[in-house]
């Protein structure tokens, strides 16, 4: 039955792709060339998306909105090629893996600074609020942009988090209230001021309390016993606050300080297994930085682009269970981080552009566990790229110089220290002068270091480990236009294919009295990714908007002929994939319906009948009007979650809510 599910799921994502090649394929000459301003309004659109020599996509502000999206994660998940690892629930810890390379090679950056975590290698991104977020974009291997820190070409993907800057226009202050709730306990109020210090100086002023039980239902089924359960220890409570100044000083430059601050406390409800229903793990996270950006055109064929962040993490984890002493297990880590980037961008002549970008970062790791050998890292990272750009081609290189030495506070040595050069390349061409279909190629060649957990974990943690290595190679088409005659606004299409190796997967084998991390892995993968978009104008002032994706992935071991797992896909990779997603927008209640489907995949490296995990297919249904008034206006939105009531699981053993309801209510002044 599930499978039937998918099936059909993606069998519409399929028949969107296939109305969109009918469109592109009724494309006269004569209608591009009368509507060729139309042409120009589209690029401004979506620049991103058709333009870009590797891939890229891109979520704003009114996406969101039109979506009615109220998580994070919910908005990755529209993404192709993207794997959202999800451990259930409001809480639930939520890490992203791109083309199945491993969350660790995955950045996350928040406006423009890397959020990083020495310790693990993956960030959790439901510490961050969809709320004040501008603007989302994945770029997978080297975005074409390349003014921008040293760290950002030293990973194979990139997630990107763009939050709001003020837009006041006449007023000198702008004041956003909103209260969300729903199911399972969720009450959520938020609170967002702008105020217009001075003609230089704006301040921003962002926070959120969330809490919710948790305690969804979810059905249990061991073997022909099928039970109702409810999820337990799955509470949260968590505050997010964030204090912005921006600074316009004209010719000398402009200024961004920001100030954060997470805190949570979370019950950990664990995997659901037969017998056993006591989980009593709690976590608490504690998560301040502060970081600042400077942008200045020193010349004009000279431009500054400066950055520096300080960086404070606390998690403690507690366990309460008679097997220790006391009843408690408590283990508290402190990361900190010291970071500082300064970039150059220089025009020497039309079309042509060079930058070099210089970043350093110290890392500590403290830790109350036994044997923590209290690890410090600098890492030196230069960029050096050029790119040339006309309205037909774009092609950009880069090359990546990484140094990082490390040292302990406990009388023990360090891993050695690490030198390496990294290339990427990419190309864009715009096949014809009248028709926005562009050929697009890359190639990046990437690395990931060993986490601190890798090298340094109490006896499974292995200092001789060699870094992690990708390489990366893409090959598509995107065409994007209008098309007057079929009434639609715009029309994007990408289609790209990809090769990916691994080498030097970090794994944890068993020795002979522990599990012990070593470079035993290598992997190929293989997959295709393709995007659709279209906007279509309908009579008395009502837009449609469909949206589709669908990717295929073969992502195979190929470690060791011998092995019972040779040539085996990888755990939680799908074979296939897609989300479908329309927007009805009117001027009574604009009506959104959004669709995921995800294939079969296995828990464990071998695809074993019992290791298989079920496909799923799950659909979202959400209304909301907006009420205009001279000068406020009010946004009501009310979503139905999981509208088929579907049981499945992202991770084996961690079920996911099924129906579940939500409404929230804005008002700006």
């Amino acid at each position: 039955m599930p499978d039937l599910f998918i099936r059909k799921g993606l069998c519409l994502a399929g028949a969107w792709l296939i109305s969109a090649g009918t469109l592109f394929a009724q494309q006269t000459d004569t209608t591009t060339i009368r509507n060729l301003s139309e042409v120009e309004v589209v690029e401004k659109v979506r620049p991103s998306v058709t333009r870009q020599g590797a891939p890229l996509q891109v979520m704003g502000k009114t996406d969101i909105e039109r979506l009615g999206l109220e998580d994070l994660s919910e908005a990755v998940k529209r993404f192709s090629g993207v794997s959202v690892r999800d451990y259930g629930g409001i809480g639930g810890l939520k890490t992203v893996s791109v083309r199945s390379l491993g969350a660790q090679h995955t950045a996350v950056s928040y406006d423009g600074v890397t959020v990083t975590d020495a310790q693990s290698g993956q960030v959790d991104i439901s510490r961050f609020s969809l709320d004040n977020v501008e603007a989302l974009s994945l770029s997978i291997g080297q975005s074409d942009e390349i003014f921008q820190t040293a760290r950002m070409f030293a990973s194979a993907g990139a997630l990107n988090i763009q939050t709001e800057t003020p837009k006041l226009d006449n007023k000198n202050f702008r004041l956003l209230a909103q209260i969300k709730t729903g199911s399972f306990g969720q009450f959520n109020p938020i609170v967002h001021y702008d105020q217009r210090i001075s003609k230089t100086y704006t301040l921003s002023l962002y926070g959120d309390w969330l809490r919710a039980d948790g305690q969804y239902p979810y059905t249990f089924t061991n073997g022909n016993i099928v039970t109702e359960e409810k999820r337990k220890n799955s509470d949260i409570q968590s505050l997010r606050t964030e204090l912005n100044l921006f600074a316009d000083w004209k010719q000398r430059g402009k200024m961004r300080l920001k100030g954060y601050w997470f805190d949570s406390k979370r019950g950990l409800p664990g995997s659901v297994i037969l017998y056993n229903d006591y989980h009593k793990e709690r976590l608490a996270n504690r998560n301040g930085f502060v970081q600042a950006s400077y942008d200045t055109a020193l010349l004009p064929t000279l431009s500054l682009k400066a950055q520096g962040k300080f960086d404070y993490s606390r998690t403690r984890y507690q366990d309460f269970h008679s097997k220790y002493e006391n009843g408690e297990q408590r283990d508290i880590y402190t990361q900190r981080e010291y970071y500082a980037s300064a970039a150059l961008k220089y025009n020497p002549f039309t079309h042509f552009t060079i930058t070099l970008a210089e970043d350093f970062a110290y890392n500590t790791l403290d830790a109350t566990t036994p044997k923590c050998v209290f690890p410090r890292r600098y890492t030196s990272l230069t960029a050096f790229a050029a790119q040339y750009q006309t309205s037909r081609l774009t092609a950009t290189g880069s090359l990546l110089a990484t140094y990082i030495t490390e040292d302990l506070k406990a009388e023990e040595a360090a891993a050695d220290d690490r030198k390496r050069l990294s290339p990427a390349l990419s190309l864009s061409y715009r096949l014809f002068p009248a028709h926005n279909l562009r050929v697009r190629a890359s190639y990046k060649d990437i690395f990931r270091v060993p986490t601190f957990n890798d090298l340094y974990y109490d006896r499974i943690g292995n200092k001789d480990l060699e870094s992690e290595k990708t390489r990366q190679y893409n090959v598509g088409l995107t065409w994007s236009h209008s098309l007057p005659a079929f009434a639609l606004d715009y029309f994007s299409l990408t289609a790209d294919g990809y090769y990916n190796t691994v080498k030097d997967k970090i794994v944890a084998i068993p020795t002979m009295f522990v599990w012990k991390m070593m470079n035993m892995g290598e992997v190929e993968i293989q997959g295709v990714d393709v995007n659709a978009s279209a906007r279509f104008r309908l009579p008395a002032a009502m837009y449609l908007q469909v949206d589709g994706s669908y990717s295929w992935q073969k992502a195979i071991d190929v470690t060791d002929e011998t092995s019972k797992t040779y040539k085996n896909q990888l755990p939680y990779t799908p074979k296939h994939s897609g989300n479908v997603s329309v927007s009805w927008e009117n001027p009574w209640v604009n009506v959104s319906w959004l669709l995921t489907s995800i294939s079969q995949r296995y828990a464990l490296p071998q695809n074993l009948e019992s290791n298989r995990i079920e496909g799923y297919t799950e659909q979202q249904l959400s209304f909301n009007r907006t009420f205009t008034f001279p000068h406020s206006s009010l946004r009501l939105q009310a979503d139905i979650v999981n509208l088929g009531d579907v049981t499945y699981d992202v991770i084996r053993y961690y079920p996911m809510p099924g129906r579940s309801f939500r409404a929230s209510i804005k008002y700006i002044y």
